[in-house]
């Protein structure tokens, strides 16, 4: 099997040479985006706008550099993100929208509108049929489904609950409607561990469906009303909510993995990731950490086989990007191995997805504008 390609570039500048928007542009027409016809074809760029008050979410100079070069080839693009399950000012469309400008995204910044992709209550969806091993029928943004191109441009980072967030969660999660978040989150179910709970409440502010109160003290889930979501257990700071069942965070990661190869069903795509402020949580926290690491680079990935991308086709920029963070450092190891990430990657590798996990890693030296094969990284990336 021919190994897929995964090109990248670092992103340092200098005095005279690229901006780093410019350095994304060239990255994805080295790539051969052209490949993909987009002449009058609507193309969503999946992407986080970031929740406000963080501040490690890309930039809209971003998504605006590869709007540019969707432009340049014919298309017509738009940003799009689907509403959240939780708390937050991106739970409907019109708190999303206004989320998405105060954090600068608009067509005067981007070059494209933004379109929440689920509608104004998040239940604007399209059935997929998938019938995968875990998940039969997927519940996908209308405004993803309807769209003829999709262009991933995801920002790398930490998870709570997937250990770490890069394409395939940009589009597994990211793309499900309220309902199909809810499904993929369906097998989690938290519990209080009361000896350790110190009663400070910050779990009950995180819950948008109230089922975590305060009684005598003591937090408490009401499983009744519970959708799994996880916020209440990465808000914790004595860590003492746990998940009842010791597999959920791996049904979560295959299920996002199948979700995020129904959004993209008989679609031709381009993935693209940003490895930048890599901090232990996403950016749907208001509050961030410091980054776990300040090296950076830019990746994109176009699946060989177009139109027949399954989810394993996405992950080997986040498996690169994995082994690049999470093999070097305590911290770093602890960050992307403590939780369920390989199940993404391992469950996308899966036969069934017509792909295997193998790349050739492809560096693109943007001040130089030439490609350069990057041997350390090819013996180190490459699976035999």
């Amino acid at each position: 099997m021919h190994k897929s390609q995964v090109y990248f570039c670092d992103m340092r500048t200098a005095a005279g040479g690229m901006s780093l928007p410019q350095k994304l542009a060239n990255l994805i027409k080295r790539a051969n985006i052209a490949k993909i016809d987009m002449k009058n074809k609507f193309v969503a760029i999946k992407m986080h706008f970031g929740e406000p008050g963080n501040l490690a979410y890309l930039r809209p100079q971003f998504p605006k550099a590869v709007a540019d070069v969707i432009k340049e080839l014919g298309g017509r693009p738009f940003l799009t993100d689907c509403n959240t399950m939780y708390t937050g000012l991106r739970h409907n469309a019109l708190d999303h929208l206004y989320a998405a400008e105060i954090d600068g995204f608009n067509s005067a910044t981007t070059g494209c509108y933004v379109i929440i992709g689920d509608g104004l209550k998040g239940d604007d969806e399209v059935t997929v049929d998938i019938n995968g091993e875990l998940v039969q029928k997927a519940y996908i943004g209308r405004a993803m489904r309807d769209a003829d191109v999709i262009v991933t441009l995801s920002h790398f980072k930490g998870h709570e609950m997937a250990g770490f967030g890069g394409c395939l969660k940009n589009l597994g999660m990211g793309g499900a409607s309220i309902a199909g978040k809810k499904d993929q989150h369906s097998g989690s179910r938290p519990q209080v561990q009361t000896d350790g709970c110190i009663g400070c409440g910050i779990c009950t502010t995180q819950c948008a469906y109230s089922a975590v109160t305060l009684q005598d003290g003591k937090a408490r889930v009401d499983h009744s009303k519970c959708v799994g979501c996880g916020r209440c257990v990465g808000a914790c700071p004595k860590k003492t909510i746990k998940f009842l069942d010791g597999n959920a965070e791996e049904i979560l990661n295959k299920k996002i993995s199948e979700y995020a190869a129904a959004v993209i069903k008989d679609k031709p795509c381009f993935h693209i990731n940003v490895i930048m402020d890599v901090s232990p949580n996403c950016d749907c926290h208001g509050e961030r950490r410091a980054d776990y690491s300040q090296r950076r680079y830019v990746m994109q990935f176009r699946p060989r086989c177009g139109r027949r991308c399954g989810g394993g086709l996405m992950f080997e920029t986040a498996d690169y990007s994995q082994q690049r963070y999470g093999r070097n450092s305590g911290s770093q190891r602890r960050l992307f191995f403590r939780r369920s990430s390989q199940y993404q990657l391992a469950f996308a590798n899966k036969p069934s997805f017509k792909t295997r996990n193998r790349q050739r890693p492809i560096r693109i030296d943007n001040n130089r504008r030439q490609v350069i094969r990057n041997e350390a990284a090819d013996k180190h990336l490459t699976h035999r």
